[in-house]
């Protein structure tokens, strides 16, 4: 997580998101820097629109809250529905049951 915070800190200082520049971001907040890591980290943002993706990340929580309000207002009637029923189906097995040691008595 440090390494993301690191190149967002540098993108918006504007400076050049490069293996140098990390390292010296996470030297300075105390963070043991891998090398390998911060490599791989700036190799993959080779081409990358940092500011796209800034609002592509902060516009997704919405669209996926705003599809899951109503989902879950679906479900819970089918929940409360299910709840429902529960105890009609216990009722009935115990009923049965019942019935069972009833018929042995005069069997």
């Amino acid at each position: 997580m440090e390494y993301i915070y690191a190149v967002l800190l540098l993108h918006k200082a504007g400076k050049d998101v490069s293996e140098e520049n990390v390292k010296a971001v996470l030297s300075a907040a105390g963070v043991a820097a891998d090398d390998a890591r911060i490599k791989a980290l700036v190799a993959s943002l080779e081409g990358v629109d940092i500011n796209e993706a800034i609002e592509k990340a902060a516009a997704a929580p919405v669209a996926v809250a705003a599809a899951a309000v109503p989902a879950a207002a679906g479900a819970a009637p089918a929940a409360a529905a299910a709840a429902e029923e529960e105890p009609e189906d216990d009722k009935k097995e115990e009923e049965e049951s019942g019935m069972a040691g009833l018929g042995a008595l005069f069997g």
